[in-house]
């Protein structure tokens, strides 16, 4: 068995040694502020160097947060004003219309028998009277129609009778009697004259009937062709060909596009600030830039349950790209000569949902939680947490705790 040599314990408590020498200098690199060495002083991290600016009041245009819609600026049921048989239906989903295009058309085949019969109707009143039913009513002599004019012959007649009567009494070569009875027959003249022109009168208010009868048939005729009310888009068809309508029932829902309406509500609070003709700045999902409006219609009373006021502005839409229904926000803006205190976007960082500045003050940089409002032009803007005049860390990313030198620190001395 070989012994032991006398230098091995040596050796192991040397590399020993050296091994614990390592690893205590490994373990003091994650200290940066300061380093403990046995037998000497500690070691402080040299100073942050960043650049600082200033909290300022900037201008800044006070806006309302508005969310809302797009709305059609039109949108009709149009339906059937007489019933009938659907023959057709000109448009489809999505179609677009002109004003006057037919949509839809009716079986009309009784409504033009209603037509004729109205016009015999009304042929046939003219007739009693002697006129035309193209005669026009306001020159008619009422005196020298047919009927009146017999009676008029029969009344002169009578009073021909009479006078010659009256004259043969005086050669007393009539009797009482005789004279009594010609009195009477021009008594009875007048009364069926009279009867005559009543006659008449009636029969021409009968021509006006039929004339409104015929007209009333000619519409319902012209309404079997059932007619887009303005330009639009069809939102929904309703009718098939051969489906029987009654009055009023729906064949397409019909909308206006261009333009459209954003329909949006701002809190009661700012209620009294919101009037005709401010900027609107409308954001639609997928639309880079925000869509310019003005205000155009401003609801006259606040929904009691939400206690909000609702207002429209209308946007532009000429080539059909905006849809009715979108989700949009929007921007109201109610005072273009505000201010209001912002800093650079890269001087707020945030973490865990809390938003922090570094605030330098007395040579030392600390985290300083803020809250912050609109996000414009690379600036935030400052609701609290910090005050005009404060210095802050323009590059959030690069602050840490402790003292920092600037660059007029560094000029400076």
């Amino acid at each position: 068995m070989t012994a032991p040599s006398p230098l091995r314990p040596r050796i192991e408590l040397r590399f020993y040694a050296a091994t614990v020498a390592v690893l205590s200098g490994l373990c003091g690199c994650g200290h940066p502020t300061e380093v403990k060495t046995t037998g000497h002083a500690p070691v402080t991290a040299a100073p942050l160097r960043a650049v600082v600016v200033p909290v300022e009041q900037q201008p800044w245009q006070t806006v309302i947060r508005s969310q809302g819609s797009l709305v059609a600026d039109e949108a009709s049921i149009v339906g059937a004003i007489v019933a009938g048989r659907v023959v057709s239906v000109a448009v489809d989903l999505g179609d677009f219309v002109h004003q006057g295009d037919v949509v839809a058309q009716l079986d009309d085949d009784e409504l033009q028998l209603q037509v004729l019969q109205a016009e015999a109707q009304l042929a046939q009143a003219c007739a009693a009277i002697g006129l035309t039913p193209a005669d026009s009513l306001d020159t008619v002599d009422k005196e020298n129609s047919p009927p009146v004019r017999q009676e008029h012959a029969v009344r002169q007649e009578a009073r021909a009778n009479l006078a010659r009567l009256k004259r043969l009494q005086e050669q007393a070569a009539v009797t009482q009697a005789d004279l009594e009875a010609s009195a009477a027959a021009v008594a009875v003249a007048e009364a069926r004259f009279s009867s005559a022109i009543n006659g008449v009168e009636e029969k021409l208010a009968l021509i006006k009937v039929r004339k409104a009868e015929l007209a009333l048939a000619k519409d319902s005729l012209k309404h079997a062709a059932i007619r887009a009310p303005f330009d639009g888009l069809v939102q929904q068809r309703q009718a098939s060909p051969g489906a029987y309508l009654g009055v009023g029932h729906p064949v397409v829902m019909l909308v206006r596009t261009d333009p459209l309406r954003f329909r949006g509500s701002i809190p009661e609070r700012h209620a009294l600030r919101l009037q005709t003709g401010q900027e609107v700045r409308v954001k639609l999902e997928g639309v880079v830039e925000p869509l310019i409006a003005r205000v155009s219609r401003i609801s006259p009373a606040l929904e009691e349950l939400s206690r909000s006021l609702t207002f429209e502005a209308d946007l532009p839409n000429p080539d059909g790209r905006l849809r009715t229904g979108l989700f949009a926000e929007a921007d109201v803006v109610v005072d273009t000569r505000g201010e209001a205190l912002s800093v650079p976007a890269s001087a707020v960082t945030e973490f865990a949902g809390v938003e922090k500045v570094w605030l330098v003050a007395d040579g030392e940089a600390r985290e300083t939680p803020v809250q912050t409002g609109r996000r414009e032009r690379g600036q935030i803007e400052i609701m609290s947490g910090v005050k005009r005049g404060d210095r802050i860390l323009k590059d959030a990313s690069s602050g840490r705790n402790g003292p920092i030198e600037t660059p007029e620190t560094q000029h400076g001395g």
